[in-house]
This record gives structure tokens, C-alpha cells and sequence, in this order.
């Protein structure tokens, strides 16, 4: 989920906390959950700033380590311990309790959508990404924000909160089926589907997909129950020689390769370098593949330059790394 829609939810949940008698009595209480639950929403999302070090390091760490079982646990009481320490006179265990629900409801909501978290961690490191709501949904947003509008204009502000919770809930029940219908339709329309991948989109009735098959990956999408395929690649394995071996020894490789589930992969020897490209089939935008990992290698096999991340043009490929010519 994107930034803004954690924060609205933030504020709509403080307002939902005030329908707890223990808050709403305490003079301080209203306040001190407001603050708890806003900061809640949005603390798991503090590896963002890994961004500011390399792509690699974002890629593999992003709602990993932060969204996990111990992380969630670590928050709720970090952030109790911080609105009690502005409003001292608030009641902690009440604090306590709703800054746990803030960032559970956090961690839980990014399940949801197809970049998904390691919520399961320290269990597993798999990453769970149901692939039900895109990563901004104008809907829950505006149904956040109305609620947000409506208590500045004197609604009762527990329970116009509360109907927020209970539509966004009703919303998130009706995509699911819709997600798991297309699921459905994907599966009679192919035959021996092993996994499909779906990405939702900011329109309700459209979905991307990757679909993989026991001999195909094939890209596609979804509108309206109809099935169109763009792309249809052979399922290659990775192969085991000396340059894939190089290769997966870059950072950003490995961390592409830790995140991205289904690929296409290509070796390019171009006489005095190897190139080893990996494109990620779940993100095809305008015809083009966004996101991809890239490396380098000279005839000894030693790293030239390699890059990870979204990019939209080859031009802009080797401008941004200064790669060597293709």
C-alpha cells in the first residue's frame, strides 16, 4: 500500500480507537492513540531510506525484515512507549494494544497487493503477495479520506470511522473474488498451470498476469473475464556455467533473483565482455519490461557494472550506468 493511503488509515483508525472506553475517558487518550496509530501506519515503511544506499540493498529489504512477525512486535511497543511519552497521563496498556493493531493493519494490508511483504519471517522468507488490490487504490483511499472529511464536519467520529473499516472490509471481500475468478478462468483457458501471478491495476476489472506452465511463461491480462496474451516465452532454466555463476555473484543479481519469482533470461558475448540480463514478466508496461537486473562481466569474468531496478528505455540503461556498448 502507497504512503498516503497508510496515513489516511492511520488517522481514520485513531478515530476508531476512540469507540474504546478506556481511551475515550482519559483526557489524553484521544490524542496519545491518534499519534500512536498514525505512526503505526507508516513505521514498518521506514526501509524505504535503504533506497538512498542502492537499488540492491531496497530491493531485498524492502517490507522484509521490517514487516516481519518480530518487527510488528518491536514497533507496537516502540510506539506505545513514545505516545506515552508525550502524553504521560494516557492509559499504556490501551496504547499498547492499538499501536499493535496500527502496524498489524499495516503489515496485513501490503499482503494484499502484488509486491507483497515477508510477514512471515523469522518462519520463512518467502514473500506472501496475494495480488488482490494494486499498490494505490483510489477506492480505499477515498473511502479513508471521506470518512476523514466527514468527522472535521461533525460527524461522530468513533463510528464514521468505523463504517470506513466496514466498507474498505466489504471492498477487499468483493476483489478477492473477483481475483480469484480470473485465477479460475486462467486455469481452464491453459493447460498444466503451475502458478499465476496476478497483478491488479488501478482499474477494477483489470488485471496483468503472468502465467506459468510447465513448457510456457505467458504474458497477459485480464478485463473483464477475457484473457489476452501479449507474450509466450519458452521456460528455459538457468543454466550452470561459469558466466551465470560470475553473474549471480553481483548484488544486484541476487538481489533480483531473491525478489523476482518469474524471469527470462539472456547471456550476450559480445567478443571482449559477457552481458547477462534478467527481465522481470510480471511488470509489462506499453510493451516494454520495467524491471530488470543487468551485469557486465570482461573476458576473465570480473564484474564491469551491473544495475537493478525500473527502467524504460535501453538509452537510459547505459546513460545511467555508463555500460559498455551492446
Amino acid at each position: 500500500m502507497d504512503t498516503a493511503t497508510h496515513l489516511m488509515m492511520g488517522v481514520t483508525l485513531g478515530g476508531l480507537a476512540t469507540l474504546d472506553p478506556v481511551i475515550a475517558q482519559s483526557a489524553v487518550g484521544p490524542q496519545a492513540v491518534m499519534l500512536a496509530t498514525i505512526v503505526g501506519s507508516n513505521i514498518p515503511d521506514i526501509d524505504t531510506v535503504l533506497k538512498l544506499r542502492n537499488n540492491a540493498k531496497y530491493i531485498r529489504n524492502h517490507r522484509g525484515i521490517t514487516h516481519s512477525i518480530p518487527a510488528v512486535l518491536l514497533w507496537s511497543f516502540l510506539i506505545s512507549v513514545l505516545a506515552y511519552a508525550f502524553f504521560p497521563a494516557g492509559p499504556y496498556a490501551h496504547l499498547l494494544l492499538w499501536s499493535f493493531i496500527a502496524v498489524f493493519l499495516h503489515v496485513f494490508v501490503d499482503i494484499f497487493n502484488a509486491y507483497g511483504t515477508q510477514a512471515l519471517r523469522p518462519f520463512t522468507r518467502k514473500w506472501v503477495a496475494l495480488g488482490v488490490i494494486n499498490t494505490f487504490d483510489s477506492v480505499i483511499f477515498l473511502i479513508h479520506t471521506a470518512a476523514v472529511i466527514l468527522v472535521f464536519l461533525g460527524t461522530e467520529r468513533g463510528f464514521t470511522c468505523m463504517a470506513a473499516y466496514l466498507i474498505t472490509l466489504l471492498y477487499y471481500i468483493g476483489r478477492f473474488i473477483m481475483r480469484q475468478n480470473v485465477e479460475s478462468i486462467v486455469r481452464k483457458k491453459f493447460t498444466n498451470v503451475e502458478q499465476v501471478l496476478i497483478s491488479p491495476t488501478y482499474r477494477f476489472y483489470h488485471y496483468h498476469l503472468a502465467i506459468v506452465t510447465d513448457k510456457y511463461y505467458y504474458v497477459a491480462r485480464s478485463n473483464r473475464g477475457n484473457i489476452m496474451v501479449h507474450d509466450k516465452f519458452e521456460r528455459v532454466p538457468l543454466p550452470d556455467n561459469p558466466v551465470i555463476e560470475a553473474a549471480r555473484k553481483d548484488q544486484n543479481i541476487s538481489a533480483f533473483l531473491s525478489f523476482s519469482p518469474v524471469y527470462r533470461w539472456d547471456i550476450f558475448d559480445f567478443g571482449d565482455h559477457y552481458e547477462v540480463r534478467f527481465i522481470d514478466l510480471r511488470y509489462r508496461s506499453k510493451d516494454y519490461y520495467p524491471f530488470v537486473a543487468i551485469v557486465q562481466l570482461n573476458q576473465n569474468l570480473e564484474i564491469v557494472s551491473s544495475y537493478t531496478g525500473w527502467i524504460f528505455s535501453e538509452e537510459k540503461l547505459r546513460r545511467k550506468l555508463e555500460l559498455l556498448p551492446g
